[in-house]
């Protein structure tokens, strides 16, 4: 996080460690501490990361079995994962003392928390550094700011204030243009290059709002160690991944999971798989491919214990519970970082993890492979038109 002074957005380290931590309702992104949601029972949840059926009223393209459902690599593999934002958020409001005394000039003018800043006096804005210079050349000059709230585009008058520590102008907000951090693939489509991961989105740590995309991309990463997880403490995957060696691009970031186009291929060639629909999916033995230390993917036994009723597109479809004593010795169940994680059960591709149940970090839930396919090819369809 940074104030409108800011940093220079695109020239990240070569290497990036760390260690994911909780995100509503995503992988926590470089900033903050966790968050968790609460639940009915007294029972917490929180996303297992690091942050839609193949359905025919949406549409999609590519091979297709006798059922409908598509033929798809399951994947596994974590990634790293950076993400732009369309536009500046404003993750918090913050006071600046002036000669005058103490003001507060975004606030005074009705920007809030969770506003998307998209131009000044006309101007787009997509980084930090292009508010800081157009905030200096306008000194206390009337601006015109233009953003999006809940959706809605609001043109709001304001003045920046003199800071007496430095002489800077100021407009009295924090704000974020860009994340990253880790997450795992899901399945890779060889018809179309397409790939989802996470099965949830990409949230911002500080507004718990899903960030609006303007580009990002997916690196290889490497799971370095394990922070295994306890009632009560989730645990988390640590790792490095490569910022500057980009593998995908990504095209959408939903409420369904993040998506895009595979440019290296070195991750995608294992044996395709079809995709289930809700009504092929059973309770009972299943198991999920994941990436828990160095690059390797294995495949783990679990348990499907309840089929959630279709209300709408939620990452919330399935309740899985970790049965395989390896998996649960190395990580104690469910641990941030294996978002995306894919689900197989009967020879099919029928989901992904989503959740880790704080309090008993063996359960969690799931998204159904179809809702995430749904999402995927409508919002390529939305993308390319």
């Amino acid at each position: 996080m940074m104030n409108e002074q800011g940093v220079k957005r695109r020239q990240p380290p070569f290497f990036v460690r760390f260690a994911v931590m909780l995100f509503i309702p995503a992988l926590l992104f470089m900033a903050g501490g966790a968050v968790v949601s609460e639940t009915g029972g007294g029972c917490r949840e929180t996303m297992a990361g690091v942050g839609p059926a193949l359905l025919p009223a949406r549409g999609g393209t590519g091979q297709k079995t006798e059922t409908g459902s598509k033929m798809l690599v399951p994947l596994g593999h974590t990634v790293g994962i950076k993400l732009f934002a369309d536009g500046v958020m404003v993750v918090g409001l913050s006071s600046i003392e002036t000669e005058q005394g103490q003001c507060t000039p975004a606030a005074d003018c009705g920007i809030a928390k969770g506003d998307i800043i998209t131009h000044i006096n006309g101007e787009k804005i997509d980084s930090t550094e292009e508010i800081q210079e157009i905030i200096s050349r306008l000194g206390e000059s009337t601006y015109t700011v233009r953003l999006l709230r809940s959706g809605k585009s609001i043109q709001l008058d304001g003045k920046s204030a003199r800071a007496e520590s430095d002489g800077t102008y100021r407009l009295g907000i924090w704000i974020r243009d860009s994340m990253a951090g880790i997450g795992t693939l899901t399945f890779y489509d060889p018809d179309s290059g397409v790939f989802g991961a996470l099965g949830h989105g990409i949230n911002d740590v500080d507004t718990s709002l899903l960030v609006p995309l303007s580009s990002g991309a997916i690196m290889e990463s490497t799971v370095k160690a394990i922070k295994r997880g306890e009632n009560g403490k989730p645990g988390e995957l640590r790792g490095e991944f490569n910022l500057q060696k980009d593998m995908g691009k990504l095209y959408a970031n939903t409420d369904c999971g993040i998506f895009g186009t595979m440019e290296e291929c070195s991750l995608t060639g294992g044996s395709p798989l079809p995709s289930a629909t809700r009504s092929q999916v059973k309770t009972g033995k299943a198991t999920i491919l994941a990436n828990v230390l160095g690059d390797e993917v294995k495949e783990y036994e679990i348990e499907i214990t309840k089929i959630y009723p279709n209300l709408g597109f939620t990452t919330r479809n399935l309740m899985i519970q970790v049965t395989d004593p390896k998996l649960l010795e190395a990580t104690g169940g469910i641990v941030q970082g294996m978002s995306g994680s894919p689900i197989l059960q009967n020879g099919m591709l029928v989901g992904a993890v989503t959740h880790v149940l704080v309090n008993n970090p063996r359960e969690g839930y799931g998204i159904l492979i179809e809702n995430m396919l749904e999402e995927a090819f409508w919002q390529e369809i939305e993308n390319v038109s």
